[in-house]
């Protein structure tokens, strides 16, 4: 069951977080971190300092921007930071200076086939700067000398990360990971969040919970990097299951995107829930990989974390753009989606072995279990318990036997709670 949770209130949660600006480091990240915190009060802040090394990386330099922005030789204000975050190039070095339009150019982003789109660009590990704006404003601007002013600082501080433990303690662990280092994007950066903080609640309302949940709020790529080196040893020892959780705010179809191993819990749980919930997804490979299961399902690391999206990241128009502004995402596509993570979670809460505890099949009548008067819906109810009880020889897993018999693992609880009370079967696990 979940909690009374609605698309609504996740939809709001989005708005309350997009006017930030948010980078790999910075007050912005702080900030959206405080606010999550507020809706998880369990949730611990860490910092890594610039300079540490995390395996082959080094965390940066912190960014901090106050203001920024460009007028043109009429003293006109044209473009201006805190009219949209994404004009400024992240990472900018201040800049105080003034120069000719072809000068100018040389710093300017837009995308000509996107002509009202403003893009989304950073340099973060060379010191560089620069605006970006839409192609049809780029084309307008006339001959003469430009002011163009950051006041940004860029200097030694730390990354910033959040990490919630619920039901710590256990022997397995399971794993969701989402980013918060863009600035004003819907989809690809604030709906990851804000429904991975809707599941993190719901997790916590729930009572008789099997496994540890470890949750990170990180900064994309150097983020999830930082955190394996933090973190690798125990997480390989515990984690049965993980979850990528980006782009899963918009009314397109929904997407998969498997683990390097394509066949781990996490794998059979999410196309389980996807398939038998009859949604229409489109499937992709791990070829097809772009976020941060490149870190967790890399050589040596080989955590079982694949993905479930709506629009996946660089395959629509908007991506990386203005254009994945709050209207592009939905109440009902956000609630869709931590309709499907908990119905995920939930297949594998409920996913054990089982064992037959007699010989041959059991007699089910004496039992109450066989129906005297035979409907077809019966037959069914009958048919998949025998079909269970056939798969029940203690290696066998929940999840693989619902497979086996193509039912639905939910529709097999009331089945199994049935044979637990006659004493029919055994947990193995």
């Amino acid at each position: 069951m979940f909690m009374d949770i609605t698309g609504k209130e996740i939809y709001k949660f989005c708005e309350e977080l997009f006017p930030i600006n948010r980078s790999l480091t910075g007050n912005g990240v702080r900030e959206t971190l405080s606010i999550i915190k507020r809706e998880l009060k369990d949730l611990k802040i860490h910092e890594i300092p610039s300079g540490t090394k995390c395996f082959d990386w080094t965390i940066p330099n912190e960014w901090n921007i106050v203001k920024a922005y460009i007028i043109d030789p009429d003293g006109k204000k044209i473009i201006d930071f805190r009219e949209n975050n994404l004009h400024v190039v992240g990472y900018s070095i201040p800049v105080d200076i003034s120069m000719s339009l072809e000068e100018l150019e040389e710093h300017l982003y837009s995308l000509p086939e996107q002509p009202d789109a403003i893009p989304y660009v950073t340099s973060y590990y060379k010191e560089s700067w620069g605006f970006c704006l839409t192609d049809s404003q780029r084309k307008n601007l006339k001959q003469g000398t430009y002011k163009v002013y950051i006041d940004s600082v860029l200097e030694k501080g730390s990354l910033t990360y959040g990490e919630l433990i619920i039901n710590e303690g256990c022997q397995e662990e399971i794993f969701l990971s989402t980013y918060i280092c863009h600035p004003s994007m819907a989809n690809n950066e604030l709906s990851g969040p804000a429904v991975t903080s809707y599941l993190a609640k719901n997790i916590l309302s729930k009572s008789n919970k099997r496994f540890t949940y470890r949750i990170v709020f990180i900064p994309e790529t150097i983020g999830s990097i930082a955190y394996l080196s933090k973190n690798l040893d125990v997480m390989k020892k515990k984690t049965i299951a993980g979850f990528n959780i980006t782009c899963v705010g918009d009314n397109h179809s929904i997407s998969y995107l498997p683990s390097r191993n394509e066949n781990t819990l996490a794998d059979k749980a999410a196309l389980h829930a996807l398939e038998y919930s009859n949604l229409d997804y489109q499937r992709y490979l791990y070829l097809d990989r772009g976020s941060d299961e490149r870190q967790y399902c890399s050589p040596g690391v080989d955590l079982p974390v694949c993905s479930v999206m709506r629009s996946k990241y660089g395959t629509y128009d908007e991506y990386h753009t203005s254009l994945d502004n709050l209207d592009f995402i939905s109440s009902e596509g956000l609630y869709q989606s931590y309709e499907i993570y908990n119905k995920i979670i939930d297949i594998i809460e409920i996913n054990k072995i089982y064992k037959s505890a007699n010989l041959c099949e059991p007699q089910l009548g004496k039992r109450g279990l066989y129906p005297e008067i035979s409907t077809l819906q019966t037959k069914n109810t009958v048919k998949n318990m025998m079909n269970f009880l056939a798969y029940c020889d203690g290696e066998a897993d929940l999840l693989s036997i619902a497979e086996k018999i193509e039912t639905p693992i939910w529709e097999l609880t009331e089945i199994i709670d049935s044979l637990l009370e006659c004493d029919l079967i055994t947990v193995s696990n």
